[in-house]
Parts: C-alpha cells; sequence; structure tokens
C-alpha cells in the first residue's frame, strides 16, 4: 500500500489540460476563464455623480453660498453647456457631472427656493463624484486561470466582454459495477440495493466542473464489462465504483488490464477507502473506487476532485484546516483514517459510527478529520485538520 500523498502525485499526472474553446458569457457561469479577459471600455466610462443632489464648482463650495440653479443632468440624460460661476446644476446619481474640478452637495444639505440654493454652514469634503475609470480602464483584464462565478459575470458584462475562452469540460464516463445493484426508480430483488454511488460521483465531478454520463451497471462478468467499458472509449475520465477489491467477483481490474490499463497504484494506506486503483487505459485516465458508497465519496473529494482540476487547470485539491477536537479520538494504526465530522465555531466533532456504508451519517457531515497514519490518541482540545465537504 502507498500513502495518500503518493497516491495523490500519481493520480494528478494522470491528467493533462484540455482544450480551450469560447463559450457565451451567459453560459460561462462556473467555467474555468483559461485566457485573461480583456476590457473593451473604461467604467465608468466618465466621473459621474454618486448621490443625488447638485453639482457646482469646487471654488463655489463656501459655507452659506448661494447658487442659481440653470440645469438638470440625470442618468442616460447629460446636461449640455458649460456651468459658470455661481451656477450649479440638479443631477442626480449616475449622471455625468458637467466639468473636473467640482463638488456634488447633498440634495438634503441644502435650501432650495425657486432656483435658488442655499448651501449648508457646516460643509463635507466629500466630493461625492465616482471618477472615470474608478472600476477598471479599457485594456485591464481579468486574469485566468480562475473558476467564474456570478461576480464575475457582472463584471465581465460591464467590461463589454460577450465570450470567454475557458477551458472544456471533461467528459467523464461513470461506471458502477456489481449484479446486486439496481438503478433508483427500480424494484430491487432479494439481495439487491439501489445504486447510488453513480449519482454522487455524477453530482460532484458536475459540481467540480466536469460533465458526467452515467453509463449502465456493468454487471459481474468479464463480457458486461468489456461492453461498458467500450461505451466509456470517448470519454476525457472514466470512473469505476466497485469491482476494483479481490474477491472472486471484482473484475473491474482483470477486465481493464485485458483493455491495456497501465496502472499507477492499487491499495492506498487510508480508510475508507483503502482498494483504490487508477491508471490509464488508452492514453484515457481511468480510476477505479471502492464500491462502498462513503469510500467512494472520500476517494472523489481526494482524488477525482484534484484530478478533474488538473484537467480544467485549477487547483481543486483540498487544502487542510485546523480545529479543535471536541471529543476524544483514539490512535489510528497504520492506516490514515478519514472520519466524518461535524465542524462547528472552530470545534470538531467526528461520528461515533465510520461505518463506510452510512451515507446518511456522510449526509449531516460538513468535514472530514484527518487521522493521520500512526498517529496516537488525540484529547479534547488538542488542534486537528480536516478537511472541509
Amino acid at each position: 500500500m502507498i500513502s495518500v500523498e503518493e497516491a495523490l502525485a500519481r493520480v494528478l499526472a494522470l491528467g493533462k489540460p484540455l482544450s480551450v474553446e469560447p463559450v457565451p458569457l451567459h453560459r460561462a457561469r462556473g467555467r474555468v476563464l483559461a485566457k485573461p479577459a480583456t476590457a473593451a471600455l473604461t467604467q465608468p466610462p466618465f466621473s459621474a455623480s454618486a448621490m443625488d443632489g447638485y453639482w457646482l464648482h469646487a471654488h463655489d463650495h463656501k459655507a452659506g453660498a448661494a447658487l442659481r440653479v440653470i440645469g438638470e443632468a440625470a442618468a442616460g440624460h447629460p446636461f449640455k453647456g458649460e456651468v459658470p460661476a455661481g451656477g450649479c446644476i440638479r443631477i442626480f446619481t449616475g449622471a455625468p457631472v458637467p466639468a473636473d474640478g467640482g463638488v456634488v452637495v447633498l440634495q438634503e444639505t441644502v435650501q432650495r427656493a425657486a432656483d435658488t440654493v442655499t448651501l449648508a454652514a457646516d460643509l463635507s469634503d466629500n466630493d461625492n463624484i465616482r471618477p472615470m475609470g474608478q472600476d477598471f480602464r479599457l485594456g485591464d483584464t481579468l486574469p485566468a486561470p480562475r473558476v467564474l462565478t456570478p461576480r464575475d459575470i457582472g463584471l465581465l458584462a460591464s467590461m463589454n466582454v460577450a465570450q470567454v475562452h475557458a477551458t472544456r469540460r471533461p467528459v467523464v464516463a461513470v461506471i458502477a459495477t456489481g449484479d446486486e445493484l439496481v438503478m433508483p426508480g427500480e424494484t430491487p430483488a432479494e439481495g439487491q440495493i439501489i445504486c447510488s454511488n453513480s449519482y454522487a460521483l455524477a453530482a460532484l465531478i458536475e459540481a467540480a466542473g466536469g460533465e458526467a454520463r452515467i453509463l449502465p451497471i456493468a454487471r459481474d462478468s468479464e463480457a458486461s464489462l468489456r461492453l461498458v467499458f467500450d461505451l466509456a472509449a470517448s470519454a476525457d475520465l472514466i470512473v469505476t465504483s466497485g469491482g476494483a477489491s479481490v474477491g472472486d467477483h471484482d473484475l473491474v481490474g482483470k477486465v481493464a488490464t485485458d483493455l491495456g490499463l497501465e496502472r499507477a497504484f492499487w491499495k492506498i494506506a487510508m480508510r475508507p477507502g483503502k482498494p483504490l486503483m487508477a491508471g490509464h487505459i488508452g492514453g484515457t485516465p481511468m480510476l477505479g473506487l471502492p464500491g462502498n458508497p462513503v469510500s467512494a465519496l472520500v476517494c472523489a473529494e481526494l482524488f477525482l476532485k484534484p484530478l478533474l482540476g488538473v484537467m480544467l487547470g485549477v487547483d481543486l485539491t483540498p487544502k487542510p484546516i485546523e480545529a479543535v477536537l471536541g471529543e476524544a479520538v483514539a490512535a489510528t494504526g497504520p492506516r490514515t483514517h478519514y472520519m466524518r465530522a461535524r465542524v462547528e465555531a472552530g470545534v470538531i466533532m467526528p461520528f461515533r459510527n465510520q461505518d463506510s456504508a452510512l451515507l446518511g451519517i456522510m449526509t449531516q457531515s460538513n468535514a472530514l478529520l484527518i487521522r493521520p497514519q500512526g498517529d496516537g490518541p488525540r484529547a479534547i482540545g488538542e488542534t486537528v485538520t480536516y478537511l472541509a465537504l
């Protein structure tokens, strides 16, 4: 068995960045920006009022000054002309200011009578003007790579960027194996269970930026496995769950090897998830995940998601976070243990039942407490590390 760290390094080496494609901006949320996006204009394109009030020359900004209102400016309707000394214009938020070197005084701070406004005795030092180019200027860029958020989309739209160059989404073939499995919505026969792994893994893949294709369940025969592997031939990545152990019915490794699998490793010193297999089939990366639902999901968080990151050109490897133990834990033994846990207010509480078949506890968890290989018992109050879920 190899360590988690060595296994991750070998998994990451299986992938390579995918090609880049143009994507319309309204379809770009969650996509990975592969090339910097360049602003096609300056924002704001002019100096504009930040408040509703009155614009006047700075030299007229004097306590108690009386000024004549000669016009008005609103958003989309600038004032055209010059404002003379001793004059001002009514101005609304977002409207262009008529000249440089002016001040906007708030409407609630002046007294107005007919076409005359009188400034207050106590004046603000704030000019209440948003200067041209305060947000960004023509030619400024949004750097890449980055996973585009709704905030980024708003910025890109204001930069007048109609489409971006994004990394192609990796197509991932998801294969569940086993005679005992039936799809959700079907009625299990005696001894059968519902296939949850394909759906959980597909959701994780989609959330990470990939495109999941759930293939038919591969039954416990070489012919069935070969058929489903053939269906996965066009994918960028093949992910299987189950059949990677050493039982008489665990045929994934044998069939994959017959199909040309170049195995990077098999078996990791971790729990849950010891029987993890990885390699290449005909140049396509493959991950063989355990069949137990929790084991499959934990391995997907630790290895599948980071591999997708390599293909997308971003770092999706989970980073350890520190917390304080809220309950004592025993020594770990020869394998690193990723315990389902909850973190609240910096205190982590591992669940007492860590059975790798219990998805209900996985759903209640928001963290994986990392218990390093060979680590001794830990007491309440000690600092430990975890991975956020």
